[in-house]
């Protein structure tokens, strides 16, 4: 879908009754691949679809498989479940057993998909697989909600306040609820973010369980996509949960300028940028830096850095009368106090959900809702070999059979 076909209609609508001014082509949900559907047949039965170089192996309940999407976690089409009538999306994951990491990262995901329970984070409908023993166990499906547009789609299209200013409320409180958990998202983009045409957004692919630990400058472990990776992951630091503040503000600046914020070549790259335009660290900052990071960013010439009204003025804004301009200011701050490259001085969670700009929207079983069990992170310890990660994620699978 082009951003072309994600359309808003009358911006005074409310975005908490529809984004149904976003228009998304349904396309024929009824086509069964000219396949007789029989919904007295076992749901046991299995058939085959090629999806370009794929082979899908799937349920005769999935019919009308389309893909919709590629990744580095597996392929991901969208079909239409017959038996409870309505679309679904069906992710394969690309070569789970291939090594030991891809496996614990295939159980992880399965496990804390079944964990969490909230409006905001997408959720984990069916799991299967075609094989029916552990031996020639080898291939893991996924279904869950369907949703035709990601949030890179709808970035593209200038965002009113009142839909601003949902969408994030709606991000703050998925993360919210999966840092319930004890989950750290880290991979929190555009691309992993859905949008309904009723303005409903789903935050999706949430990786890997929290882990702290620090790393080498110049080999900075791949955790967040590099354009909304937070400074102390750059730097090789230590961090917890506010990484995903930092994601946020990174999006919501987007959503303003139309183009990424922080749009670095590479890590060191993407730390200049954000130093240009932010300014340079304190000096509190920098002394919690391993040394030879610290005599890097030292090295460098001091950044004044821009303000907030530079990097963001009102032109950049629909609203332009004077309760808008007024909204384009509480934007602002919003965006100085989630964009702090200091992570012990960013906003947290709950206080960004209380913030002027957001809390028009602010629901307290939405913000509140019942909290999730806390993810076991003792997993993320353990070194297991592939054939015992295959028998924990084939009970997994087995749970829905």
């Amino acid at each position: 879908m082009t951003p072309q076909e994600v359309l808003f209609t009358s911006p005074s609508q409310s975005p908490k009754k529809a984004l149904s001014n976003v228009y998304f082509n349904n396309g024929n949900a009824n086509n069964n691949n000219g396949k007789p559907i029989n919904s007295d047949k076992n749901n046991s039965r299995f058939y085959e679809v090629e999806l370009g170089d794929t082979t899908f192996t799937v349920l005769e309940r999935y019919q009308d498989l389309r893909p919709i999407g590629a990744g580095a976690q597996g392929i991901v089409c969208k079909a239409f479940d017959v038996e409870a009538s309505r679309k679904v999306a069906i992710k394969k994951l690309s070569g789970p057993f291939r090594n030991r990491t891809l496996a614990k990262r295939a159980y992880r995901e399965i496990k804390l998909m079944r964990l969490v329970s909230h409006e905001n984070v997408i959720g984990l409908l069916n799991a299967f697989t075609p094989q029916n023993n552990v031996a020639d166990f080898d291939d893991v499906y996924l279904v869950m909600e369907l949703r035709e547009a990601d949030l890179s789609q709808v970035i593209k299209i200038d965002l009113d306040h009142d839909r601003m200013s949902f969408l994030i409320y709606q991000m703050l409180c998925g993360v919210k609820h999966l840092h319930s958990a004890g989950i750290i998202h880290r991979d929190l983009k555009p691309s992993n973010m859905v949008v309904s045409r009723e303005c409903k957004l789903k935050i999706l692919d949430f990786g890997l369980a929290r882990t702290t630990g620090k790393g080498s400058f110049l080999m900075t472990p791949y955790v967040v996509t590099r354009y909304y990776r937070a400074p102390e992951i750059i730097l090789g630091m230590g961090y917890k949960e506010n990484v995903d503040i930092w994601s946020v503000g990174c999006i919501m600046g987007e959503m303003i300028r139309g183009a990424v914020l922080f749009p670095g070549r590479d890590h060191i790259d993407q730390w200049d940028i954000i130093m240009a335009s932010l300014g340079t660290p304190s000096e509190d900052f920098r002394a919690r830096l391993e040394d030879n990071v610290r005599m890097y960013v030292e090295a460098k010439e001091f950044q004044k850095g821009y303000s907030m009204d530079e990097l963001f003025p009102d032109g950049f804004f629909l609203d332009q009368s004077p309760e808008g301009r007024q909204r384009s200011s509480h934007a602002r701050d919003l965006l100085s106090k989630m964009l702090v490259i200091d992570p012990e001085q960013r906003i947290s969670i709950d206080e960004a959900l209380l913030h002027p700009y957001i809390n028009i929207w602010y629901e307290e079983e939405e913000v509140n809702g019942p909290a999730p069990k806390r993810y076991d992170h003792s997993i993320d310890e353990q070194e297991l070999s592939i054939d015992e990660w295959k028998q924990l994620i084939f009970k997994e699978v087995m749970q829905y059979h």
